[in-house]
């Protein structure tokens, strides 16, 4: 009998500062600047999610057998925006996933589904906090302090600068 062992889970890194100044900018300057042009208001950068909720929902997909999460990139409409200043910004959706090897020995991270009352569900995690435009801490007129840099945005030469 022939066991294809399942390739390792770990895929990330931890990366420092000048990575993340690095891809951030990246971003701003490749795709911001025009989804902001587009939508007419400042899409967001950044989606935010408490350590406790975030400890929660892993809990809770392990659970039902995850072995990872899949981030999705999304934008919310009228009707998935759970506030009305969201509407149009782009979001980050997390899923509980499981790897499944194929007798091939390619494997991928599939979606999990739960059942629920109404049927089958898929077991994810949204309506983090949105910056822009609720880049203020919740108690405080203060701005977060993790926030990376400044973009100004010139309109009439459409360039990005990062301060």
């Amino acid at each position: 009998m022939i066991t294809i062992a399942p390739k390792p889970l770990k895929v990330g890194k931890r990366v420092n500062t000048n990575h993340v100044e690095k891809v951030t900018r990246n971003y701003k300057q490749e795709r911001w600047v025009h989804n902001s042009e587009r939508l007419g208001k400042e899409d967001s950068l950044s989606a935010w999610w408490s350590i406790e909720e975030l400890e929660a929902f892993i809990e809770e997909a392990k659970m039902h057998g995850a072995d990872g999460l899949k981030f999705y990139f999304a934008s919310y409409d009228e009707e998935t925006a759970h506030r009305p200043e969201y509407i149009g910004l782009q979001t980050l959706v997390m899923v509980g996933t499981k790897q499944k090897v194929y007798a091939d020995g390619s494997n991928r991270n599939r979606d999990i589904y739960v059942q629920t009352d109404k049927g089958a569900d898929i077991l994810a995690y949204n309506a983090g906090r949105l910056c822009p435009p609720a880049c203020q801490q919740q108690d405080t007129n203060t701005f977060d302090d993790f926030e990376i840099g400044i973009s100004i945005f010139d309109k009439a030469k459409k360039e990005t600068a990062v301060i």
